[in-house]
């Protein structure tokens, strides 16, 4: 399956090119009216190949003008979540500016992503508005367009809450906050530019809402749960549902999404599973290749991997995680790492020659320990330690005692378990940001906490506690630098209704 895929995504490349030249977005306006759409959708190959672009595209975008660097669901979504949060450590200069939050309206981190998830965003909008008129002219029938227009709905969701988290407080706080930009429509000629332009900042309710609308209209369309992780399906859809409600606090919306696909998916006992292949706990995740990473910085194997094993050691396991109380020494997820004299690494992303480590984007791990918060918040401890062991016990060796909700004592300390094995088990996933963001904005969290200060851990003795390791770069929720900055050069470019700026930049 997994070569298959990949050879229809090359193929795809070749024959979207020239359309996708005409997908642009606000931030980049270049000529759309080079192919006409009655020819880059007049036959159902072309349209296979644009949907199959827009995967592409999803993990080999923008930066600085260049792409095929990680942007925006490459290695670039994972480093950068990561490196906002503190359980993995910056080691080298490229994330130094997200690490400390030395972040500016010109900083080209945070900027490839804004811009490479617009550019997704306006590709997905682009397919969409040609399905219709191809189901019509008879090149595709309705089917096949309902699967589309879901896949592309599901991928314009995914794509807004990304830029929600990082662009926007979060909705745990305030849904009349200044969200962003939700755009519904492409920018496919000079034409639409204005309109484009005219799309502000909603609140962050508002995007959410929309959110759920493209996602309930995903899962209608799509027919099935999904015949492999790298194609969205229903199950992809309902589960992207589990992490929206649960950043809005909707508990019993968790639960009853859950509830939709409990039975399609499972956790596996091999904890190398999701990375290696398509395994029961693969919902949703961007496949990659050696063509689709061509350089060096467009695949984690290579900016996360042990030097020693051919990576280039960017980013490593901090400290922070490694000595925490919580994690077990026994742990069999800390065999899933290696170290060489000055750190230890992930080991979840092993191919550093041939650069095809897929990305898992969303895995029915998360799922359960959203359900096993859900519970927990609605006092259904028994029910949400029950889910929370189903992730945790699997990774522990035999005999180790299973959590009870009473041997954690009591809601707050189960609600701290989730959170705490929410950070072991998706190490190296950046998924560490998004729970930063929405529990700081609830008020359960103080904002970013205290990291391994940038470029200081230099030795094993760090992990072991023979050397002291020094904190620095917490962000205190009500500083300004908790959210990124609207780019610059989005604001410069909009000259029909600039985008306002977010406080303090």
């Amino acid at each position: 399956m997994k070569n298959n895929i990949l050879d229809k995504i090359r193929l795809a490349l070749a024959g979207i090119a020239v359309i996708f030249l005409a997908s642009c977005d606000v931030t980049d306006l270049s000529p759309a009216d080079i192919v006409p759409d009655e020819e880059a959708y007049s036959t159902a190959e072309r349209i296979e190949s644009a949907v199959l672009g827009v995967y592409e595209a999803a993990q080999a975008g923008y930066y600085n003008g260049v792409v095929d660097r990680g942007y925006p669901f490459g290695a670039a979504s994972t480093e950068q979540g990561d490196m906002r949060g503190e359980d993995m450590y910056n080691d080298q200069l490229f994330y130094e500016a997200t690490y400390t939050a030395g972040y500016t309206p010109n900083t080209l981190n945070n900027n490839g992503m804004w811009i490479s998830l617009y550019r997704l965003i306006n590709r997905s909008n682009l397919v969409i508005e040609n399905l219709d008129g191809a189901v019509e002219n008879g090149v595709i029938d309705q089917a096949t367009r309902d699967r589309y227009r879901g896949e592309m709905l599901f991928i314009r969701a995914l794509s807004h809450h990304e830029l929600l988290i990082h662009f926007s407080r979060p909705y745990s706080d305030d849904p009349s906050s200044l969200g962003i930009p939700y755009r519904t429509f492409a920018i496919d000629e000079v034409g639409k530019v204005e309109e484009g332009q005219a799309v502000g900042r909603s609140t962050v309710g508002e995007d959410y809402g929309q959110l759920l609308t493209d996602l309930d209209e995903a899962e209608e369309l799509l027919s099935d749960i999904g015949t492999t992780p790298y194609r969205a399906g229903k199950g992809a859809a309902i589960a992207l549902k589990t992490r929206i409600k649960l950043h809005q606090g909707d508990w019993e919306g968790v639960l009853a999404e859950y509830d939709k696909i409990a039975g399609d998916y499972a956790v596996t006992t091999n904890l190398l599973a999701p990375y290696e292949s398509e395994s029961t706990d693969n919902i949703f995740g961007f496949q990659h290749s050696a063509q689709s990473n061509p350089g060096t910085n467009g695949t984690l194997s290579r900016m996360y991997g042990n030097p020693d094993n051919g990576g280039r050691g960017l980013v490593k396991i901090s400290p922070v995680i490694w000595r925490a109380d919580f994690w077990l020494e026994d742990d069999l997820r800390r065999d899933i790492t290696s170290n060489n004299n000055v750190g230890i690494y992930t080991g979840k992303y092993m191919n550093q020659v041939t650069q095809d480590d897929n990305i898992p984007t969303i895995r029915f791990a998360e799922v359960l320990l959203n359900a096993a918060e859900a519970n927990a918040r609605l006092n259904k401890l028994d029910d949400g330690v029950d889910l929370l062991n189903t992730v945790r016990d699997r990774a522990l060796p035999e005999g180790t005692p299973s959590y009870t909700s009473g041997g954690l004592g009591g809601q707050n300390e189960v609600l701290q378990a989730v959170w705490n094995e929410r950070r072991i088990e998706f190490l190296a996933e950046g998924r560490r940001w998004p729970d930063i963001h929405r529990l700081s904005g609830e008020g359960l969290m103080e904002g970013v906490p205290l990291k391994a200060t940038s470029r200081s851990v230099t030795s094993l003795d760090f992990y072991t506690g023979k050397e002291e390791v020094a904190l620095d770069h917490a962000i205190p929720y009500s500083d300004y630098r908790f959210i990124w900055p609207v780019p610059l050069s989005e604001i410069q470019n909009n000259t029909t209704a600039p985008i306002e700026q977010n406080p303090g930049y």
